[in-house]
């Protein structure tokens, strides 16, 4: 109980004072869409790049973390497509953005904040390698599998130009791409650009945490109950235990256990909902698990710290 006291509750409550301070009307829309968009467009491509800049790629790309990972996002994935599909009878471009938001765990506004309070900033390394391709590997599948169901066969040789496109247009992707090209370059920058940039990437979480409460009060559940509580099933439960069961198979050291797992027993990110906008397909489900699945996390992530070494 007093992890889910001093580690989880700070978290949250930045962002039930964001949820709060909307509900309020203290801040209009266009002021947390002005913040979110600071967020996620300045301050965590700024945190990304320092982030990945100065990790020694050798020492924490493990490939076990990341097939750990990485193969309960899919498995996931798949999960959330096959149910929406089969068990919902949605359409196949509706069960592609139900599985994408089974998919895309909240790596960054959560994971990252959760990690580093419950095990210190020296515990973020393996978070960091995460985080370096979540972005780029979630959008690729559900950007491929989304335009496979929408093409029906036809045009099927535009789609790797057409990923390619979504993916480079994120400016976390290009954070990361940066960041990786300074770090295999060796390049340094001068002092005062360096303060500069510790600056911003201060703002960075809080920021982003406050503005995720804001935009989670535009979106209260409503309707496909079920299938939003499956989506919280498959986010909250199936992923995590699915990398902690390969993690303790492949005998990952203990700090990349913890980053895996944590990272994969976050609530779906924003990015579930801003993918489904994209495509106009499963907005209600994906904003709804967004809000609910936050919530839920309190409890299930206090859970998975309990169950972790």
């Amino acid at each position: 109980m007093q992890a889910l006291i001093d580690v989880i509750l700070p978290v949250f409550l930045v962002i039930g004072a964001g949820y709060a301070a909307s509900w309020r009307g203290l801040l209009p829309e266009n002021a947390v869409d002005g913040l979110m968009g600071f967020a996620t467009t300045i301050a965590i491509p700024c945190l990304l790049f320092r982030a990945i800049w100065q990790l020694d790629l050798g020492a924490h790309f493990s490939p076990a973390l990341l097939v750990s990972f990485y193969a309960g996002a899919v498995l996931a994935f798949t999960a959330g497509l096959l149910a929406a599909r089969f068990v919902f009878a949605r359409d196949w471009e509706d069960a592609v953005a139900v599985g994408f938001a089974c998919l895309f765990s909240n790596s960054l506004l959560l994971g990252l904040p959760i990690t580093e309070r419950a095990y210190g900033p020296e515990a973020l390394n393996g978070n960091y390698a995460i985080i370096a391709m979540h972005s780029p590997f979630c959008y690729a599948l559900g950007i491929t599998a989304m335009e496979i169901a929408r093409a029906r066969g036809t045009e099927i040789r535009r789609l790797p130009l057409t990923v390619i496109r979504a993916m480079f247009r994120n400016a976390l992707v290009i954070g990361i791409l940066i960041g990786v090209v300074f770090n295999l370059g060796d390049f340094s920058l001068p002092s005062p650009v360096m303060q500069a940039l510790d600056m911003i990437t201060r703002t960075a979480l809080p920021a982003a945490l406050f503005a995720l409460g804001g935009v989670l009060f535009r979106y209260r559940p409503e309707g496909d109950l079920r299938l939003i509580l499956t989506v919280c099933a498959i986010a909250l439960g199936l992923h995590p235990a699915i990398t902690y069961l390969l993690g303790t198979g492949l005998n990952l050291p203990l700090d990349s256990l913890r980053s895996g797992v944590v990272t994969a027993a976050m609530a779906p990110g924003i990015n579930a909902f801003l993918f489904a906008n994209m495509y106009g397909r499963a907005k209600r489900v994906a904003a709804s698990s967004v809000l609910l699945a936050t919530g839920l996390c309190i409890v299930t992530s206090w859970l998975w710290l309990q169950a972790l070494p």
